[in-house]
């Protein structure tokens, strides 16, 4: 063994211990975080997302720009790791290589596959670096952002690109015979480039540019840590331990154990977030999708989802390289990094979390924080008491009278539970027609229309009446834990009372509770929402509609909910209910539609409080749907018909806004 390779073991031997224990430090300040048993369930799912959403990088190609870019990067590194490992190795072992272990055609595979992805991983890093220096990309700025970390970080893989293709071309010219232009073309091209060169320089040239390129490799790998790009290493278990697609129900909230001895509530420093959402903080990118798709920062709230998970990360390394753990108290992720102005900005609406490519968690972390303000320290918007405690007294947010909960149906003959129950009979559906339903006089427009087509439809349902009360959603995502469990136990055990176990409703809030975060308290009922539930109704014919034209042909466009699309998945129903209840229907998209539609600025309890800061969110979404040209808007949340009847009808629009019940109803039969 030469003295170079001796001395190369040393450097290797010594950088992967200073790499280990790096690991060890970050793993130790993973375990400040709370426990969280729910991460190594459903093992295939799990498996799946890593394959397809880390692997694959599912979510990077929903940017058709920076998307292909990054994912070529990341794949030619997948590649490229591995002929790394064989110059490791032939560092520390002279002459070794991988080429006696494998065969022919595989070697040359795995040759040309080094040469042609280092070269398109050059081609990726200069569009990057391009980028960066000459184009504004909006969401890659932000006062909390590490600017000069990427340009390191480019600058530092177009170096190993480099020297990897320079020692490669050097030894080619130093040792001709083995030039293999068909299983590296691309270095032996730069090889031609430096043939005039002696085989005694070259052979110079090539240890240089060897050495180079290794103590790149060990730099880079030991500066990861310690650096935004800790991603790099982060992310895939990131994935992998995930929930945010599955497994479960997605943007479900954890129940606190308000029985047990709790020391704080939700979460007031990073000690009291889980594990998870630490390490969260350290696989953020800062790429600045999160916050570039924030209906809040989009309309000039201070509210940043990226810089949530940056604090985070800041907060956590501060307490925990702290030797004195009582000179950092005083600064804790509430107040000393995050804003209660920030926090009470979300709408809760997971286009955050919808959009991050490594599955990170930003609304955990946000409604964590609101629990502490709430519960902790009862700071919270005044606009908000009135509803809290309408709730608690009322079963509403609305300070109505709940004996008026079923006035809406007055003179339709629709039967309570408790009617049906007296006369030993059983609907095969509950309509669980939720506050709104039952107290907006806009939105009982949509609970008649409903009802009316279950009526036509022949479905035997039932309502609650005055026994029904709100299902704790606004509460809950407003942190008030405490009104939230109260609310939804009371409800379950009213449907327990009665054996429901089939509800339809028209609020998405409702369904999101009731079927997704009602099972926390052993309620569990198949819950369907009214779009999924008409659309079925009238794919079996059941519907009594009129099929012919009877009018002008109407201009609709969609706005989607974002408790029913992105924390349910339901895009197709609403949008087919339209289209087979209105056959000559032009239905026309907004530009961000589906899963990545904007929110109404309801959600997260922002029904109950006052954007005192930039733009209404209402108003940038109708504006986005007045654009359309539509003559007529189409909603499925009660909560959205509100918000975007507001703005269309500030603007003096000839605009209409319909529930999709509405225009079913409206060509039934007579």
């Amino acid at each position: 063994m030469s003295a170079g390779h001796v001395l190369f073991t040393i450097i290797f031997v010594c950088a992967l211990g200073f790499f280990a224990a790096n690991i060890q430090r970050l793993i130790g300040e993973l375990r400040l975080g709370r426990t969280d048993d729910s991460r190594w369930n459903d093992l295939p799912t799990r498996f799946g997302n890593f394959l397809r959403i880390g692997i694959f990088q599912e979510k990077i190609f929903r940017d058709s720009i920076a998307g292909p870019m990054h994912a070529a990067i990341f794949w030619g590194f997948c590649i490229l790791t591995l002929g790394t490992i064989e110059f490791l190795l032939g560092g520390v072992i002279p002459g070794f290589s991988v080429q006696p272990y494998l065969l022919a055609p595989v070697y040359a595979f795995f040759a040309l596959n080094q040469d042609l992805w280092a070269a398109l991983v050059i081609g990726a890093v200069g569009m990057a670096l391009f980028r960066r220096l000459t184009k504004r990309v909006q969401r890659l700025e932000g006062a909390e952002t590490h600017p000069n970390d990427p340009l390191l970080i480019l600058s530092w893989i177009a170096a190993l690109m480099i020297t990897m293709f320079a020692y490669e071309a050097f030894e080619m010219v130093a040792h001709p015979e083995t030039m293999t232009p068909m299983l590296r073309p691309i270095s032996y091209g730069v090889a031609m480039a430096f043939s005039w060169m002696s085989p005694g320089a070259a052979s110079m040239a090539h240890d240089v540019a060897w050495w180079a390129h290794g103590l790149l490799v060990l730099g880079f790998l030991n500066y990861l840590p310690y650096s935004k790009h800790l991603h790099v290493v982060a992310s895939l278990p990131n994935v992998f331990l995930s929930n945010t697609s599955g497994p479960g129900q997605k943007g479900v909230m954890p129940p606190m154990d308000l029985e047990g001895d709790l020391e704080v509530f939700g979460a007031k420093d990073v000690t009291d977030l889980s594990w998870k959402s630490l390490l969260d903080g350290f696989a953020c990118t800062e790429c600045g999708r999160c916050t570039s798709v924030c209906p809040a920062n989009t309309t000039g709230k201070l509210l940043s989802p990226r810089k949530i998970m940056i604090n985070v990360r800041e907060r956590l390394e501060s307490y925990a390289h702290a030797e004195d753990k009582s000179t950092v108290a005083d600064k804790t992720l509430l107040d000393g990094y995050i804003t209660e102005e920030e926090l009470w900005s979300c709408t809760s609406c997971r286009a955050c979390v919808q959009e991050c490519p490594v599955s990170i968690d930003q609304l955990s972390v946000i409604m964590e924080l609101r629990r502490n303000l709430v519960l902790g320290e009862s700071r919270f918007p005044e606009e908000v008491m009135p509803a809290f405690e309408s709730m608690e007294q009322r079963g509403s947010p609305w300070a109505f009278d709940p004996g008026d909960r079923g006035k809406w149906a007055a003179g339709m003959n629709i039967p309570t539970m408790a009617e049906m129950a007296e006369r030993g009979e059983r609907p095969e559906v509950l309509y669980w027609v939720g506050c709104m339903g039952s107290f907006d006089d806009r939105a009982k427009k949509t609970t008649v229309a409903f009802a009316q087509i279950m009526q036509a439809s022949g479905v035997k349902f039932a309502i609650l009446g005055q026994e029904e009360k709100c299902n704790g959603d606004p509460a809950r995502r407003m942190g008030n834990e405490y009104l939230y469990q109260m609310l939804a136990k009371d409800n379950i055990e009213t449907l327990e009372k009665y054996g429901v176990r089939t509800i339809v409703t028209a609020c998405p809030h409702c369904f999101h509770q009731i079927g997704n975060e009602f099972p926390q308290f052993g309620g569990n009922y198949d819950v369907v929402h009214h779009s999924t539930f008409i659309e079925a109704l009238l794919a079996q014919g059941r519907v009594p509609i009129i099929q012919e034209l009877h009018g002008p042909v109407r201009t609709f466009t969609y706005h989607d909910s974002c408790y029913l699309g992105r924390y349910n998945d339901v895009y197709d129903a609403p949008r087919e209910t339209l289209k087979r209840s209105l056959p000559v229907v032009n239905l026309v998209e907004m530009p961000r539609s589906k899963d990545a539609g904007l929110c109404c600025g309801a959600g997260g309890g922002r029904m109950f409080m006052e954007e005192k800061v930039g733009k209404r969110i209402n108003v940038e979404r109708a504006e986005e749907a007045l654009a359309t040209g539509a003559d007529a808007i189409a909603v499925a949340c009660p909560f959205c018909m509100t918000m975007m009847a507001d703005s269309v009808t500030s603007r003096d629009a000839k605009v209409q806004v319909y529930d999709i019940a509405e225009v079913v109803a409206g060509q039934l039969r007579a």
